[in-house]
């Protein structure tokens, strides 16, 4: 602290405490974290495993914005939020990489300003990919609740919602660097984040919690109103209105999965927050296990990109047509034969029919194949 110290003549306490790397060595004493191994080894197996499943979860999440801009077919709100949250989850695979490759021996070497960033990131991406399912939530509910053709007004709720949900994400991972930290007030510090105040802790886990809570009435309002209009004759005999509930129902199919798998995920390191604000310092071991719970918490933008192209067949056919059509064309527009095969990609892709799967022999019969969507054309040159 004696260099800390050095500074206070020619600065403030504010730029004392915040670019002072001995602050960051004491909290991270006061806590007990500088008793395990990791502050001393490098890279462990398992961080390596996690490096590898970010770069995947960078990947994936990829795949799923460029397929959503590729495709004129999504360009309507509700797509348009669910690349907002496939946004965030690449942010966060990015954010835990970063995270990752300043731990272990790193964190020692930081500041507790670079620090803040460092944990600020994973803050701000998390609270990203939570407010960004509320925003689906809510888009969700005033477009089943309004039976008009789609008009502009749709449009700018859904700009806002994306700019709402990116405002209050960085608001809230900024509040440590803004003031709301516990430097030089050891008492008051977490376990699990040693610079964060316990109170900072128990408000982000509180507004999370609520977050899920509102998404869940939502949804259970929707899926009320879409029952009770499917079981009324009146509606059920509309084609265009049945059409369209089956349609809603189907993508509210794929986000309710999303809220599942995000509350199955994060669920576990909530209570591990929790615990951390209750108890004292050294005195929940279990507190410095927070890797563990942040690895499964990390698996959610994994599978995120999973649960869109199982559950959503739009999707699934254009991330499939992404990734195949190119491998299954040659250079001047010819189909490619593999083995006895010829595949070929038929108009009924373009005319939203998806594309159909058949063995046709050589005398002119065609059987139908089912096989995973999007269907193929499958011709067996005898």
């Amino acid at each position: 602290m004696q260099a800390c110290a050095a500074m206070t003549n020619a600065s403030s306490l504010a730029f004392q405490y915040y670019h002072c790397n001995e602050i960051l060595l004491q909290h991270y004493s006061y806590t007990g974290k500088l008793n395990q191994s990791r502050y001393i080894d490098g890279l462990k197996p398992e961080s390596i495993a996690s490096l590898f499943i970010c770069f995947l979860i960078v990947v994936e999440n990829l795949i799923v914005l460029m397929a959503i801009w590729k495709n004129k077919k999504f360009q309507m709100p509700m797509y348009y939020l669910l690349g907002n949250l496939a946004l965030s989850d690449l942010l966060a695979g990015f954010t835990y990489m970063v995270n990752i490759a300043l731990s272990g021996p790193n964190t020692l070497k930081l500041t507790p300003l670079l620090w803040f960033l460092r944990e600020g990131g994973v803050f701000i991406t998390l609270s990203a990919s939570i407010i960004s399912l509320l925003a689906i939530a809510i888009e969700r509910f005033f477009t089943m609740r309004n039976t008009k053709p789609y008009h502009r007004s749709k449009r700018n709720r859904m700009f806002a919602l994306i700019a709402a949900s990116w405002v209050l994400s960085l608001l809230l991972g900024a509040l440590p660097i803004m003031g709301w930290n516990c430097l030089n007030r050891l008492e008051r510090c977490s376990t699990v984040l040693p610079l964060y105040a316990k109170s900072y802790i128990f408000f982000c886990v509180f507004v999370f919690l609520t977050v899920l809570l509102a998404i869940v009435l939502l949804y259970g309002r929707i899926f009320h109103f879409v029952k009770s209009n499917t079981q009324n004759p009146s509606c059920v005999q509309r084609k265009p209105y049945g059409h369209r509930s089956r349609k809603y129902m189907a993508l509210l199919k794929t986000v309710t999965i999303v809220v599942g798998a995000f509350i199955l995920c994060w669920m576990p390191l909530f209570v591990l927050l929790l615990m951390d604000f209750v108890c004292p310092v050294t005195t929940c071991p279990v507190l410095l296990k927070i890797d563990y719970f942040l690895g499964v918490a990390m698996l959610n933008s994994f599978i995120n990109p999973v649960i869109y192209t199982l559950t959503s067949r739009d999707i699934r056919r254009a991330i499939l047509k992404l990734l195949c059509r190119r491998c299954l064309m040659t250079k001047d527009g010819q189909v490619r034969k593999i083995g006895r095969f010829r595949i070929s990609f038929t108009k009924t892709d373009v005319n939203r029919q998806g594309l159909e799967t058949t063995i046709s022999s050589g005398n002119g019969t065609t059987l139908p194949v089912k096989s995973i969507y999007p269907k193929l054309k499958l011709s067996v040159i005898a």
